[in-house]
C-alpha cells in the first residue's frame, strides 16, 4: 500500500474496517470533517496521533508514513517540471520581446536560447518514459 497517498489509504482502510468518517472521527478524538480532508489530502493527520491512527485501522506507522512521503515526493517532482517549463518559455519569451525592441545582443539572446533550450530538455529526457 505504500505507493499510495496517505489519504487513499487511510479511506482504503477504513472501509476495509468497515467504519464511516464518524466512526474514525470518534476514535481519533477530531471530528469527520478532520477525517474527510484528510482522506482528500487537503490536510494531514497530527504527527503525534499517526501510532493512535495505525494501530485502529490495522496498519504500521512506517506505511502511513511512508505514503505521505511518496505523496510529497510527486507533488516535488510536478513542482521540479513546471519550473523546468517555465525557465525555458521565459526565455524564448525573452528573446522574442528583446529582438522586436532591438535592445538584445547576439551573445545574451545565444545564452538565453541555451538556458531555455537546456531546461526543456531536461524536462523531456526526464519525462521521456512518461511519453511512450
Amino acid at each position: 500500500m505504500s505507493n499510495k497517498s496517505i489519504g487513499k489509504m487511510i479511506y482504503q482502510l477504513r472501509r476495509k474496517k468497515g467504519m464511516t468518517q464518524n466512526d474514525l472521527a470518534k476514535k481519533m478524538n477530531v471530528s469527520d470533517k478532520a477525517v474527510s480532508k484528510w482522506e482528500r489530502n487537503l490536510s494531514y493527520p497530527d504527527i503525534s496521533s499517526i501510532p493512535k491512527l495505525a494501530e485502529i485501522l490495522g496498519t504500521t506507522v512506517e506505511e502511513l508514513l511512508n505514503a505521505q512521503s511518496k505523496n510529497n515526493n510527486i507533488k516535488n517532482d510536478e513542482i521540479f517540471n513546471i519550473i523546468l517549463i517555465s525557465i525555458g518559455l521565459a526565455m524564448g519569451i525573452c528573446i522574442v520581446v528583446t529582438s522586436i525592441l532591438k535592445k538584445i545582443d547576439l551573445n545574451s539572446a545565444i545564452t538565453m536560447l541555451g538556458i531555455g533550450l537546456c531546461c526543456l530538455s531536461i524536462y523531456l529526457l526526464k519525462n521521456k518514459n512518461n511519453l511512450n
